[in-house]
């Protein structure tokens, strides 16, 4: 075989007949996307890993559960030849050549004519990495490779600049609990795009140094009010931005629809046309107990937990939250932005029937650097914040689970 390199092309299956030989793990492996590219495939092959004959029987693919025989790729367009026979794959490959049907070998690199790449995939762009010979074929370079260069791309590491006018819009993108790398890759992609960044003080501010330097970022916290309450003034901002063209992320801690008002921007966003996304974010109420050895849920102990938000008080006219029945429930209670109304909420709830001896953990700076965790009952957490000067941002878990790990204290 010459040493030349091979020629790299993307194939169009859509509706084309592909022929796969073999049932196993090579098979189950390269099937997936052989089925998302919408080919008519045909799998020939005695026996199929349980993966694969699940995919024959929900009729993605068709079965013939034979062995392979002269006539089966005349009308294929692609051919994958993966049995353990290696006579039958000689025969295979030979009818391929005849046919001019580009056809993979699992078991010889050096006598198919066509190659399997490493691919990737990224918001509409695929990555595919060959080897440039068969001798000498590194599948685990080329893999790490691939995924370089994907993960690049995905965590905004990677910049390609689009040539292409872009849609202007406005993405709320949840930012996680604090540590950067709990960002989700798309929010971390839309960043790295990003033309304006409004943020909030909550979300994680180590990504913003990693910011090209054209990027405009916005406390959001210092937008000049006026006149108009803080939520219409950063509304007003994301839609000032978004008209004049450009690509905009409201960066927000946590979720955006978790006590994060993500619903009143989408809504004034779309009242004035523009177009928004949302992306989801790891919410503190779970993460941030996770990470201070508190699982929300523990079998035996809590099949259950309920997230309060705890910025106004019980007896605070403007509170929606039903005290009493939080009272009576067994199961774990976390509370978010209520760190100078928890000695009221632990008298409350006391009141109404909660042991006064249930532990409580509040977990300051989640996640980050500064985390620490200082723990107490609902009958010693008031004056605890007090005395160890517990500060916000924090989350407050109350519960059984507080317990269950091996420290309760930090």
């Amino acid at each position: 075989m010459a040493e030349n390199p091979a020629y790299p092309v993307g194939l169009r299956l859509t509706g084309r007949k592909v022929v796969v030989l073999g049932g196993g793990q090579v098979a189950q492996r390269r099937l997936p996307a052989l089925i998302a590219a919408g080919a008519d495939v045909l799998l020939v092959s005695p026996e199929a890993t349980p993966s694969v004959e699940a995919m024959a029987d929900a009729g993605e693919i068709t079965w013939q559960q034979r062995p392979y025989a002269e006539g089966d790729l005349a009308d294929a367009w692609y051919a994958l030849i993966a049995t353990g026979d290696t006579e039958a794959n000689t025969r295979a490959s030979a009818e391929a050549q005849r046919h001019r049907v580009w056809c993979v070998r699992s078991d010889d690199a050096d006598a198919a004519t066509a190659w399997t790449p490493a691919t990737g995939h990224s918001e509409g762009v695929t990555v595919a990495v060959l080897t440039t010979e068969a001798r000498g074929r590194d599948p685990r370079r080329t893999a790490a490779i691939r995924d370089a260069v994907v993960e690049g791309l995905r965590d905004g590491t990677l910049v390609a600049p689009h040539h292409r006018t872009r849609t202007p819009g406005v993405a709320l993108v949840g930012g996680g609990p604090g540590d950067p790398d709990l960002i989700t890759v798309r929010g971390r992609r839309l960043l790295a795009e990003a033309d304006v960044v409004i943020a909030d003080r909550l979300g994680p501010r180590d990504l913003l140094a990693e910011l090209p330097p054209h990027v405009e970022v916005i406390d959001a916290a210092k937008i000049p009010y006026g006149r108009f309450m803080a939520q219409e003034a950063i509304n007003n901002a994301l839609i000032e931005h978004a008209k004049q063209g450009k690509s905009v992320v409201r960066l927000k801690g946590g979720d955006p629809y978790v006590f994060g008002r993500g619903m009143e921007e989408l809504n004034a966003l779309a009242e004035a046309g523009i177009p928004c996304t949302v992306v989801p974010g790891i919410s503190s109420s779970i993460s941030v107990p996770g990470a201070a050895g508190i699982p929300v849920t523990h079998r035996g102990v809590a099949h259950e937990f309920t997230v309060v938000s705890g910025h106004v008080a019980p007896d605070d006219e403007r509170s929606l939250v039903d005290w009493p029945s939080l009272a009576r429930l067994t199961g774990t209670l976390v509370i978010l932005m209520g760190v100078d109304k928890i000695g009221k909420i632990a008298e409350t709830l006391v009141a109404h029937g909660k042991p006064a001896d249930t532990p409580v953990a509040l977990v300051q700076e989640g996640t980050t650097a500064a985390q620490r965790r200082v723990d107490a009952t609902l009958a010693t957490v008031g004056e605890t914040v007090r005395t160890q000067e517990v500060k916000p941002p924090a989350v407050i878990v109350i519960g059984a689970v507080v317990t269950v790990g091996p420290q309760t204290s930090a």
